[in-house]
């Protein structure tokens, strides 16, 4: 049999593709070597921030904000809870030492948020004491606030689109690994543990198993990091930490090369505030050993990053989880056809910010596929930028 189109991995971009792809009439076959959504690569751990206006470059907005249309079509349609709005903070200074991801996100942020017309707010240290006392700003720090800025449910988000996939006639198949993809002159074979597909058009969205699959020539595009997320309790039981009276946050910091973000806390009394850090000095492959959480990386990250600048967060760290990011030379996305084949497009890696985006992503790769013109521009993303490092 030959489908019209395989996308390699069901994760946040892979799960969004094939739910588009399959409710415009293609018939699609979706594999993963997990059972998504899993906890095994980047699409997990709860939450994840989303916001409109984004530091990391404007061409980033627009698939924001179409995400944001698209989860709640899909929240409309299968009664999920996707999507929270509760506001975002990020909080910088002139001072700082940490950088997220790229230079001048702060004032990036504010540029994107002033061209695609986003509410918003800059606000002084007074300010964001008076509205948030849970942060131990100092005077030389400033916020921006984005109302329309808050969390999704990875795994929600990953489940709603997949279910969707199965009701418009995808195929999907769990615990199957992909181990090579040939190209031929009329079509692309992929190759399993159990099987041989053919397809018309490939989409690869493997996350930090992309490597694995495109090969040497594609290393020195992709680095994999692995990341730490932890919940911590608070001192004074949740209510200070609720959604409605604590925004998600990225706090530039002053004194640490890494910056810190977080969430509200959203499972009662019990469940802590997830608070994480990002940490690019270490490469590594994806692996079981390394989702293992030590009680030392536990008590750095709570002397480190939570003690100084959150005082109503306790030691006690009621759960712990690890994820990996593969991440490119400038922390861009590469959205971008195969260089050997116009019929295998790679949609990976996403740096670390790609799940706000996926919804949107989705869409556009399976207006690629279908051969469609498309309301989304993929050219930025394109691993020509490249060519010369």
């Amino acid at each position: 049999m030959k489908y019209d189109a395989i996308v390699l991995g069901l994760g946040a971009m892979g799960s969004a593709t094939a739910y588009q792809l399959a409710k415009n009439g293609a018939d699609v076959l979706g594999i993963d070597r997990y059972a998504p959504p899993h906890a095994y690569g980047s699409s997990h751990g709860g939450t994840r921030i989303t916001r409109l206006a984004i530091g990391e470059g404007e061409h980033y907005t627009p698939l924001a904000m179409r995400a944001h249309e698209l989860w709640r079509e899909i929240e409309n349609e299968t009664g999920a809870n996707l999507l929270t709005t509760n506001g975002g903070l990020v909080i910088s200074s002139d001072g700082k030492l940490s950088k997220t991801h790229v230079d001048g996100f702060f004032q990036n942020t504010v540029g994107a948020a002033k061209r695609f017309g986003i509410p918003h707010e800059l606000l002084d240290a007074a300010e964001i004491r008076r509205r948030y006392p849970q942060f131990a700003i100092c005077d030389e720090e400033y916020g921006y606030f984005e109302k329309s800025a808050g969390f999704v449910r990875p795994e929600q988000c990953v489940h709603a689109q997949l279910q969707l996939a199965k009701k418009y006639g995808a195929t999907l198949r769990w615990n199957e690994k992909a181990a090579a993809f040939e190209i031929g002159p009329d079509s692309v074979s992929v190759i399993t543990d159990k099987n041989r597909h053919q397809t018309d058009k490939l989409i690869i969205a493997a996350g930090a198993w992309a490597p694995e699959l495109l090969g040497s020539s594609f290393a020195h595009l992709f680095k994999i990091h692995r990341q730490v997320q932890l919940w911590f309790e608070p001192r004074h039981g949740c209510g200070a930490f609720r959604p409605d009276r604590f925004p998600v946050f990225i706090w530039e910091l002053r004194k640490t090369r890494q910056g810190v973000y977080g969430f509200p806390a959203i499972d009662g009394a019990t469940g802590g505030i997830k608070v994480a850090t990002e940490s690019f000095e270490d490469t590594c492959a994806p692996c079981d050993e390394a989702r293992e959480v030590s009680p030392k990386e536990i008590a750095a990250m709570y002397d480190s990053y939570i003690a100084p600048n959150f005082p109503g967060i306790g030691p006690v760290c009621v759960k712990a989880a690890a994820c990996f990011y593969t991440v490119t030379p400038d922390f861009g996305f590469i959205i971008d056809r195969h260089p050997e084949s116009e019929r295998v497009m790679v949609a990976s890696p996403c740096s670390g910010h790609g799940f706000k985006h996926s919804a949107a992503i989705g869409e556009a790769l399976a207006e690629w596929a279908l051969e469609r013109d498309g309301r989304h521009d993929l050219s930025p993303f394109g691993m020509a930028r490249f060519n010369g490092r």
